[in-house]
């Protein structure tokens, strides 16, 4: 693993385990796989903890998040989930997550990574205390998220004139259009590689590839990206979403 990586998991799992009843600590996502970017992909950890917390607890998550004076501390994000509330889907764990605290459910998408791919930093594995996720309850939200999230942000310009959106979006439509036509999760780098496949504009692709991996990619000017990403994303997501 990467070493200044290393030395922030090892940090927090010493400063978490005193502040909340802490019963397993894992990461999902780009951790816990070969796409792993430091300095660009999140640490996105789910902290099972053995009661709610409280608001004692949440005031200690609070600082101990804001006390980390580490290289790579803003990418470190983490849910805090009881374990009386792992069954439900629905339910709103305190998350610490871009420098604040609030709560948020933890996803299948997450729940599903968790069970395929897990980094195990702490106490038992996932397969021991998550129930799994269902093809159908994935499905749903793989779904749900395309239609009621990005399919409405692509009603505005704005914001994809922002790296952020392009890199995120694009990669996104790829992963949820594999998701929904073979039940798999896949990569990021793997995304990149659908996307050719969905028909996305090549010098875009190219665009993400570059600020993901340190590619060259030919000039493209923020106007022209906005415009073909958001199209492709719109026009993908509604033919994804049509399809049975």
């Amino acid at each position: 693993m990467h070493a200044a990586t290393d030395r922030l998991l090892r940090h927090f799992l010493e400063a978490v385990e005193p502040a909340v009843p802490l019963v397993a600590l894992w990461a999902h996502g780009s951790l816990a796989t070969d796409d792993y970017q430091p300095g660009l992909s999140d640490l996105d950890l789910v902290a099972v903890v053995g009661e709610p917390i409280t608001m004692e607890q949440w005031r200690r998550i609070k600082a101990l998040h804001r006390a980390i004076d580490l290289p790579l501390a803003d990418k470190l994000h983490c849910s805090y989930m009881a374990r009386q509330e792992l069954a439900d889907l629905s339910a709103e764990h305190v998350t610490w997550a871009h420098e604040r605290i609030f709560r948020r459910p933890v996803t299948a998408v997450t729940r599903r990574e968790l069970h395929t791919k897990p980094l195990e930093l702490h106490g038992p594995p996932p397969a021991g205390l998550l129930p799994p996720v269902s093809d159908a309850e994935l499905a749903e939200f793989v779904r749900t998220d395309l239609r009621d999230f990005w399919l409405d942000r692509t009603r505005g310009r704005r914001r994809w004139l922002h790296d952020i959106w392009v890199d995120l979006g694009m990669v996104t439509v790829a992963r949820a259009a594999v998701t929904l036509r073979d039940g798999q999760l896949i990569s990021k780098r793997e995304a990149l590689e659908v996307l050719h496949e969905l028909g996305a504009p090549a010098i875009v692709v190219a665009d993400v590839r570059a600020r993901r991996y340190g590619t060259t990619a030919p000039p493209l000017s923020r106007f022209r990206r906005a415009k073909l990403a958001r199209a492709f994303i719109r026009s993908t997501i509604t033919r994804v979403l049509e399809s049975p």
